[in-house]
């Protein structure tokens, strides 16, 4: 198994929605923000080339949007998803896998790109992975959540036959008790070499892959933690659904991270791409720093 960072460029958000309640006095110490309270966030995905399959983690923000949506996000940096490829030499045409581990505009918009007036699958020999509860989830979106559940990078995916579904472990009496989906990390195979935590506190049914890798083992965090500086409890996101739900799936992860000595892939820190985490007399903190590479 070899497994790659792929960079897919930068973008900014409001300092104050992803740090949630959490005073920008406290947080803009390691996430500084520029004049108008915007922070940098990368999104960098993974691509897995593993028995033959090359599976890639997410695919950033793509490029078929106008320039307008576009500006409110203040895309910057050299890297994108076809350069950074093409680094390891490989061609969108090779990818055999696209898991998406939710279907928010900054990490499913590489899906699909525009020919035209066509939308087609930028990915065209890919099967595309998402799960039931969070497809059906994001195209009946509610009212809060719909701004980032772009319908032109969702359909046009179902509509080229090239979607298949994950399927979990959930009892009926969860989802009936809970809004959010079950409020336990629930898990699913996806290959021999793969598992899947399902967690519901940002987006209903949001997957993360564990990666075996090494004699270790590597999660890709999504945005149950976005970036580093969001590794104490208190740290949940303006965006997430179910805050509550998160703090307790972040409880839960946290503890089984120091356990097990789990390495954590950042999806959105622009500075640290991966980190081990270790008891402190504050609680669960980072506890090593360092590149996909060094492992």
């Amino acid at each position: 198994m070899n497994l790659y960072s792929i960079h897919t460029g930068n973008f900014k958000l409001d300092g104050g929605a992803m740090f949630g309640v959490v005073p920008k006095v406290m947080w803009n110490k390691i996430n500084p923000a520029d004049e108008n309270n915007l922070c940098t966030w990368a999104m960098r995905c993974l691509l897995i080339e593993d028995e033959g399959r090359l599976i890639l983690i997410d695919n950033g923000i793509g490029d078929k949007q106008d320039a307008k949506f576009l500006s409110h996000y203040y895309l910057h940096g050299s890297d994108t998803l076809h350069s950074s490829l093409s680094k390891h030499g490989f061609h969108t045409d090779d990818i055999t896998d696209v898991f998406l581990t939710h279907l928010h505009f900054d990490h499913c918009g590489g899906s699909i790109k525009r020919e035209g007036d066509k939308l087609l699958p930028a990915f065209k020999n890919a099967t595309y992975w998402s799960n039931e509860q969070h497809w059906e989830w994001a195209v009946t979106p509610n009212d809060r959540e719909k701004a980032s559940f772009l319908k032109e990078n969702i359909l046009p995916i179902k509509e080229s036959d090239q979607l298949k579904f994950v399927e979990y472990p959930v009892s009926k009496e969860v989802l009936q008790n809970n809004p959010s989906g079950s409020l336990e990390i629930n898990t699913a195979a996806f290959t021999d070499s793969i598992s899947i935590k399902i967690v519901n506190g940002h987006t209903n049914s949001m997957m993360l892959p564990q990666i075996k890798y090494k004699d270790k083992t590597i999660v890709f965090m999504a945005d149950l933690l976005p970036s580093a500086g969001h590794i104490p409890i208190p740290y949940v996101m303006a965006y997430d659904m179910f805050p509550l739900t998160t703090l307790q799936e972040k409880k839960s992860f946290l503890q089984e991270a120091v356990e097990n000595d789990l390495i954590l892939f950042f999806e959105h820190d622009a500075s640290i791409e991966c980190c081990t985490l270790h008891n402190t007399e504050k609680g669960i903190r980072l506890k090593e720093s360092f590149l996909l590479s060094e492992i």
